[in-house]
């Protein structure tokens, strides 16, 4: 798959599509049952002549959804269609994972061009909230969409109701609702598509492991804050794209910072002073996860001067993960990197187990 294109913000890019006047079909998918490419509230744009940014998971999907985004782009009604991936054999043209998958392609987003440039703005403010988008079967077909800030979701929200909505955000997984009416017969769809900010992974130290994390991090869907007191250590071309750097020093850096419950703090600095003065300055903040890298006896000496010195209980060191990263037998500095990395994707995962659950396979 390619990575390029599954990176991109797609709302932005309907943005830019609308402004730019360009012909285009947001492609939308409204729900998956069973094993598939990709899952409910995945979108992608198609222009007139089928070029599409974003994927739906490739192959015989996304090939259906470009031919159908060429001909809505000329009749201007949207269409769903459901993709049955349950072939026989690995010569046939039918995709063969074992699923279906409902899609949406709307050639009218245009007309709902200030939701998803909130919802854009959204995600790069870090903001929760959900993306509704229905669509009625009837006469006239329609594609309404409207974004809702977690904390403007009214009590008296139209179908599928606040209780539902709220639900779907408090989980974390997008929900198709149905209902039908018979007069005026209509059926109507509504995507509930929770909006969560992409986690913030703090590292404090950009040498080799923290340059190795970012890079790791970052394709896992963190986004990367690095911090150093050096200089040529924050500079933004050793590090993925997108990722914020900051020079100065490291704990008043790490203070300064908006530490929340998606806040993830790796410390990776230069020495073992610089890594304890680091822990001080965050390990009352409510972040999801520190971890400090070290042997184990810099961890027992540093604990026991931090719990003597009454800096913290044995309870608050407790939650401090140190050694850092999962035991693989790391050596190298991509393998500590990885041994970090999947810690914190283990630790992200398994706070939430509906989110866990919905991992175990592709849907």
């Amino acid at each position: 798959m390619d990575g390029n294109r599954c990176s991109i913000d797609v709302n932005r890019k309907i943005v830019e599509f609308i402004d730019s006047g360009k012909t285009f079909a947001m492609a939308l998918i409204l729900k998956v049952e069973g094993s598939t490419p990709r899952k409910a509230g995945v979108k992608a744009v198609i222009d007139d002549k089928g070029k599409i940014w974003g994927t739906l998971g490739g192959g015989q999907v996304e090939a259906e959804a470009q031919r159908r985004a060429v001909e809505v782009c000329k009749s201007k009604h949207p269409v769903v269609f459901d993709m049955n991936l349950y072939g026989a054999d690995r010569a046939d043209d039918v995709p063969i994972c074992g699923g279906t998958m409902r899609i949406l392609i709307d050639p009218t987003a245009a007309k709902a061009r200030a939701s998803y440039a909130q919802v854009a703005e959204a995600v790069l403010q870090r903001q929760r909230g959900v993306m509704l988008t229905s669509a009625s079967s009837s006469a006239n077909s329609e594609v309404k969409a409207q974004w809702l800030p977690e904390k403007d979701i009214p009590l008296d929200a139209a179908f599928p109701g606040a209780e539902n909505i709220r639900s779907c955000l408090a989980h974390e997984r997008p929900q198709l609702f149905a209902e039908s009416s018979e007069n005026p017969k209509v059926f109507t769809e509504v995507l509930v598509e929770p909006v969560i900010p992409r986690p913030l992974l703090i590292i404090a130290g950009g040498g080799h492991i923290g340059q190795a994390v970012a890079l790791q991090a970052s394709l896992v869907g963190f986004d990367i804050t690095v911090i150093d007191d050096r200089p040529e250590f924050t500079d933004p071309a050793l590090f993925p794209e997108g990722t914020t750097t900051c020079d100065g020093v490291i704990p008043k850096l790490i203070t300064a910072q908006h530490i929340a419950g998606d806040t993830y703090i790796v410390l990776v600095t230069r020495g073992h002073k610089l890594d304890a003065e680091s822990l001080e300055a965050c390990i009352h903040a409510p972040a999801a996860y520190i971890g400090m890298i070290g042997s184990k006896r810099k961890v027992a000496l540093i604990r026991k001067n931090f719990i003597e010195s009454g800096l913290a209980t044995e309870e608050q060191f407790e939650r401090v993960h140190a050694p850092i990263g999962l035991d693989i037998g790391a050596v190298t500095v991509p393998e500590i990197a990885a041994s970090i990395t999947a810690e914190l994707i283990a630790v992200r995962r398994k706070r939430n187990p509906d989110l866990s659950k919905d991992q175990k396979g592709l849907q």
